[in-house]
């Protein structure tokens, strides 16, 4: 039995235990915590971050850190929205150009901070929280502090029109996931992402490329990040500078707790879905049993020391690059 539940299984499959007992813990706590209706709310809040964090997991694969999530996902929802009015505010129209358009301001973003931290030589938390102040100020700079609404029926069906019961975005989310998860498994450069995270030396030894491949890694979470700009543009049917607001948080606490390791090399996408889904059904279940917010906060914060501590190997640990 010992033999058996080793540390490492432990590790593997305690975010997933985590996330069933929360379930059966609010559910019996609050019998309409389980019912397709709340479940349908967690999916709603969970398909934003769900992108976002499977941004931030690639980048934290390779061992280093990125922090601009918030001011691009404002900048990829402003332009978003003034493309989309611009061209028609239809996705009947032309205006369907500003989808992909977003999608290209978020890689243009994550270049910019690829190339911040590696031609500049700067820690990759520091030139990331940079680059994330300059896209949440240049997002204002565009609004003004106005909100852009968007209401055209067919954009705003992402979250009015279900499909057994859920809405499209949490389709829309699945299936970015399972491309996330082909990109990370069956990819020459998902398979570099481990191998830079596992030791950045040995991929130099190796004839790898570690700067291109750390470059490569900042536009694809800038791809992601907008495609979490898009949803939740689509959840609230408006774009304003605070549209990025709290992802930061979420989304690295997400990654953690759903056991990525912070030094690299070690998680992934599946990682990340479970965490994302810990985190929205604690505040959907303590929303429900009637905790205030501060309690959430610190229950998500105690939560992520654990998870740390239970798979940190503070023999070998090494500071996050």
């Amino acid at each position: 039995m010992n033999s058996f539940l080793t540390r490492d299984i432990l590790v593997k499959w305690a975010p997933l235990l985590v996330l069933l007992v929360l379930i059966v813990f609010f559910a019996a706590m609050e019998p309409r915590f389980f019912s397709v209706r709340n479940f349908a709310r967690i999916g709603i809040s969970s398909a934003p971050a769900l992108m976002v964090a499977i941004g931030v997991t690639f980048i934290i694969i390779m061992g280093s850190i990125d922090l601009s999530m918030e001011g691009t996902v404002s900048v990829c929802a402003v332009l978003f929205a003034f493309a989309f009015l611009a061209m028609g505010g239809t996705l009947a129209s032309i205006a369907w150009l500003a989808l992909p358009l977003a999608l290209l301001v978020g890689a243009v973003i994550g270049l910019i901070n690829g190339l911040i931290h590696i031609r500049l030589k700067i820690p990759s938390f520091m030139a990331s929280l940079a680059m994330g102040f300059v896209g949440t100020g240049f997002a204002l700079l565009l609004t003004g502090g106005d909100r852009i609404r968007i209401e055209d029926e067919a954009f705003r069906a992402l979250l009015t029109t279900r499909w057994f019961n859920f809405p499209i975005m949490v389709y829309v989310a699945l299936l970015f996931t399972f491309i996330a998860w082909f990109i990370q498994s069956r990819t020459t450069l998902g398979r570099n992402f481990y191998a830079v995270g596992g030791g950045e030396e040995l991929a130099h030894a190796s004839g790898l490329n570690v700067n291109r491949v750390r470059v490569l890694g900042f536009m694809l979470a800038g791809i992601f990040y907008a495609v979490g700009a898009l949803l939740a543009v689509g959840r609230i049917g408006i774009a304003e500078t605070a549209t990025g607001n709290n992802f930061m948080f979420v989304a690295i606490t997400s990654v953690v707790v759903g056991g990525t390791a912070l030094w690299g090399g070690i998680g992934g996408v599946w990682n990340t879905l479970i965490g994302v889904l810990i985190v929205n059904v604690i505040n959907n279940g303590m929303v429900v049993i009637g905790l205030p917010g501060y309690v959430q906060d610190g229950v998500l914060g105690a939560l992520v020391i654990i998870a740390v501590v239970l798979s940190t190997d503070r023999k070998s640990v090494s500071f996050v690059k």
